[in-house]
Order: structure tokens, then C-alpha cells, then sequence
């Protein structure tokens, strides 16, 4: 289960909730006071999360930068040119 550890606290504690309301998106949304299109776009936020961490591996440079992607922290276009020098970088 190397994806949840690798997932922030907050996104572990969704999980948790998620597991304890049975499922149940409503409940989610009652219990974090948010509408329910919100809880089903952080609960989509977290499964490419965790497919980008089981496609990738745990704990490497590329899946920290492209967290910062899902999480809207990065542009895609400038976590693929960091991601392009870190690979240039590490051939010399």
C-alpha cells in the first residue's frame, strides 16, 4: 500500500473518511460542508494521484513535480521542461 503513504496527510484523511461514510459521496459532503460536485472533483484529484504513484513508483523527483500538476501548483508545460532538464541532467 505504498500509494497512501505516499499521499499528503489531508488526502489520507479524505481516504479515511471516505472509508468510514461507506462510500458515500453525500456523506462526504456533509461532513466537509461542501457541495458534492466538490468532494467528487477532490475524490478524482486523488485517484490520479494515486495512478500517477502505482504507474510510477514511489518517492521519485518526476511524481513530486507532477503531484504539483494535479494539484494545480504547476503547469503542465513547465513540470514537463523541469522534467525534461532533470533527465538531461542525470545522462551527463
Amino acid at each position: 500500500m505504498d500509494w497512501f503513504m505516499n499521499l499528503e496527510q489531508e488526502d489520507q484523511e479524505f481516504v479515511k473518511q471516505l472509508v468510514i461514510a461507506s462510500g458515500s459521496l453525500k456523506q462526504l459532503a456533509k461532513i466537509y460542508q461542501v457541495s458534492y460536485p466538490t468532494v467528487r472533483m477532490r475524490l478524482n484529484t486523488i485517484i490520479q494521484k494515486i495512478n500517477f504513484i502505482e504507474d510510477n513508483g514511489a518517492n521519485t523527483f518526476e511524481m513530486k513535480v507532477m503531484k504539483l500538476v494535479i494539484d494545480e501548483k504547476l503547469s503542465l508545460e513547465v513540470a514537463k521542461q523541469i522534467i525534461t532538464d532533470f533527465r538531461e541532467e542525470q545522462h551527463e
